[in-house]
């Protein structure tokens, strides 16, 4: 056989490209294949493997079957994954600045919540970057509700009750209006609800239909009360391990993730109320006493908060705060 230089050009073009073999990530995700923030993830990778042409493979590990969602950031910062999505509000006792968004009633709204991000963000990125990772794209949640197994007409009515948390936010509202917080993360809510184990929480009408919490509960308060947030993290070193043109095709993607996101998330917050209606549930505006009520819960978590956040959570309220 005789090669000619054509061919030995192509032989060595093969070398090299196996010295840069493809890399394949894990993304361990808290949430449901059908979910939003998954959809997104799975979009964000195809653009990644897309723009890469394959060389950066990114596996989605949807339902919480790689990692539970509160063991995701450990295992991005030790390597066992190499990026995961995170709700940022479950970080609170590790950092208050991560909770800011789960704050009930400070911003309430999705262009208030994109305001918080962005008072937020330049201190987020600076504390990953601390602990070796990097934040690629975030994306809110819809906005929170009170979902009942009884009629909620003001906080009085909430007392003794059995009280999803999945937070130290909202493990804290439970506190605040007497009911008995149980910690239970999304992948196991539908357990919860089908044992008895909780009788209400709040949270967005996305995991209510992702957990048919329909078929136990049978009120739904559209209270607004904050948006928190996903973040998209990766472990700092297999980023900077990568070249330079798998590093842009991953913040392009991140970035295009992060927009359509957005979208997903407000139309999702339309959806997910009309299937809860459809499958039998009422969806009510807050009675007059519990916004009230509610309203006072969230004045004195802010107080709390900004007294353990210091210097840091002031800047990022008065940030939040300016026009």
């Amino acid at each position: 056989m005789t090669f000619t230089p054509r061919s030995l050009f192509a032989a060595a073009a093969l070398v090299a490209f196996g010295a840069h073999a493809q890399v394949k990530w894990d993304l361990p995700s808290g949430y449901p294949a059908s979910n939003f923030h998954t959809v997104t993830l799975n979009e964000f990778a195809a653009d990644v493997d897309k723009a890469t042409a394959g060389k950066l493979k990114i596996t989605v590990h949807a339902g919480a079957s790689l990692f539970k969602a509160n063991e995701i950031k450990r295992a991005v910062q030790g390597g066992q994954a190499q990026i995961g999505e995170v709700l940022l509000a479950n970080l609170a006792n590790e950092w208050p600045i991560y909770a800011a968004d789960g704050l009930p009633f400070l911003a309430d709204s999705y262009d208030a919540a994109t305001k918080l991000y962005r008072a937020q963000k330049p201190l987020i990125e600076k504390k990953l970057g601390e602990q070796g990772l990097v934040l690629l794209y975030s994306v809110p949640w819809p906005p929170q509700g009170l979902f009942s197994k009884r009629a909620v007409n003001s906080a009085a009515d909430l007392k003794s009750i059995k009280w999803r948390a999945y937070s130290p936010a909202t493990a804290r509202i439970g506190e605040l209006v007497g009911a008995q917080p149980v910690t239970v993360q999304a992948a196991e809510v539908s357990q919860a609800l089908a044992t008895g184990v909780v009788e209400s929480f709040m949270t967005s009408g996305s995991t209510g239909v992702d957990s048919k919490v329909f078929e136990h509960l049978k009120f739904y308060y559209d209270t607004q009360a904050w948006l928190p947030k996903n973040a998209v993290i990766v472990n700092k070193a297999a980023f900077d391990a990568l070249d330079a043109p798998s590093k842009a095709a991953l913040l392009k993607a991140a970035s295009d993730a992060e927009a359509r996101g957005l979208v997903a998330s407000q139309r999702t917050n339309t959806e997910s109320k009309d299937k809860l209606k459809a499958a039998g549930m009422q969806i009510l505006p807050p009675p007059p006493a519990l916004a009230a009520d509610m309203k006072k819960v969230g004045d004195t978590m802010l107080k709390e908060w900004l007294e353990k956040a210091g210097p840091e959570g002031k800047q990022v309220i008065d940030a939040f705060n300016a026009k």
